[in-house]
């Protein structure tokens, strides 16, 4: 072997790989990558901060004129969002700070949007817990006069679901077929048509759906106020809003669906109702639901239709005038007297539980159903 070709031992040879744990240059992984690592905020940073502003909002209320919910609520948020931002970009970077101040805008703007909501149902449910009892749900409001002490809502009560059930057998079955006829047969000039006249009656106010009864199913046919007067006029306005959200939901039912059941041999209206209905039924029945919402709460077309009434009328459709919850408001919420203010606000938060109610087994319904499939 020639002095030339002499090398150190310790010196690997070429093509040979360096020891597990090095890199090219001799360092090891934690030493490369520590450099790569940005100083962040420690975990209980953020909660402190929150704590911090909380307390900070709570000494400025305290010192200052500053009073009232949505003030405190809204100084709370300005203060936390640049506190937080201006230690973020302090600690993590600009990067990190960015991420912080909109996620944390985001959040504030989501609790934000959920404070009327809520300051509604504190409002209500603090006004409507005095009259709240079994006596309230129990009678009507035959002789009794404003300045009365006790009756009820039972009659309204009565009035709401038969008037507001009605309309929803009409609606819920001729809506469903309008929107499949647009989603799945409908062309050309049709089914535009249907459309266009959809997003008119949209937009249509309640009272004007109230009128149409009025003037054609009450004075023209001389049918009397009913409550399936106020039904068919609660028809009206359901009407757009079941046929506009099911055909959004029946469009977005893959049509590779549809394509595999006829590609079967599967007729077409069975595909409809074996494939593309069951599909899309969670979205229906939460557009169904928005719809009985809606005309849950309206007064202007059950008082043009049905009129109202103090007593209890159990027939919808031959009982003559009928009332309702809105209306039943509307009425006692129109008196000078306490009394009557406070049925008005018990009423209230009836409806309010009531839509709640029905919203919850709607949910509980699709998700069934959904599970079962």
């Amino acid at each position: 072997m020639s002095a030339g070709s002499v090398r150190d031992p310790a010196t690997p040879a070429a093509g040979t790989p360096s020891p597990a744990g090095t890199g090219a240059a001799g360092t090891s992984p934690a030493s490369s990558t520590s450099g790569l690592r940005t100083p962040s905020l420690p975990p209980w940073g953020v909660p402190a901060v929150v704590a911090g502003i909380a307390v900070l909002t709570g000494l400025l209320v305290l010192a200052t004129p500053l009073g009232g919910r949505t003030a405190t609520v809204v100084v709370f948020a300005l203060l936390l969002v640049v506190v937080q931002t201006a230690l973020s970009l302090a600690v993590e970077g600009r990067r990190r700070a960015t991420d912080r101040l909109v996620t944390t805008s985001v959040v504030l703007a989501f609790l934000l949007a959920l404070l009327p909501l809520f300051s509604v149902l504190e409002y209500t449910a603090t006004r409507g817990i005095h009259r709240f009892d079994v006596d309230f749900f129990y009678r009507s409001q035959r002789s009794i006069g404003a300045r009365d002490p006790g009756g009820g809502a039972y009659h309204a009560l009565l009035g709401t679901v038969e008037q507001v059930g009605i309309a929803t057998l009409i609606a819920v079955p001729f809506g469903l077929l309008v929107a499949v006829y647009v989603v799945e047969y409908g062309r050309g000039r049709l089914a535009a048509t249907i459309r266009f006249f959809v997003d008119v009656m949209t937009g249509i106010p309640s009272i004007v759906a109230g009128l149409f009864v009025l003037s054609f199913w009450i004075l023209g046919l001389r049918m009397g106020f009913s409550g399936f007067a106020a039904a068919l006029a609660l028809t009206v306005l359901m009407l757009p809003i079941i046929v506009r959200s099911a055909e959004e939901m029946l469009r977005l039912v893959p049509s590779s669906l549809r394509e595999a059941s006829l590609a079967l041999g599967v007729p077409r209206w069975k595909t409809i109702l074996r494939i593309v209905l069951p599909t899309a039924l969670p979205g229906i029945v939460t557009g169904v639901m928005l719809a009985v919402s809606r005309v849950m709460g309206e007064t202007a077309p059950v008082l043009l239709t049905a009129f109202g009434a103090a007593s209890i009328v159990r027939d919808p459709f031959r009982g003559g005038p009928q009332s309702s919850l809105p209306l039943f408001i509307y009425q006692q919420a129109g008196d000078a007297q306490q009394t009557a203010v406070d049925r008005a606000w018990t009423a209230a938060l009836t409806l309010i539980l009531l839509v709640m109610l029905l919203n919850l087994l709607a949910r509980l319904v699709t998700r069934r159903s959904t599970i079962g499939r």
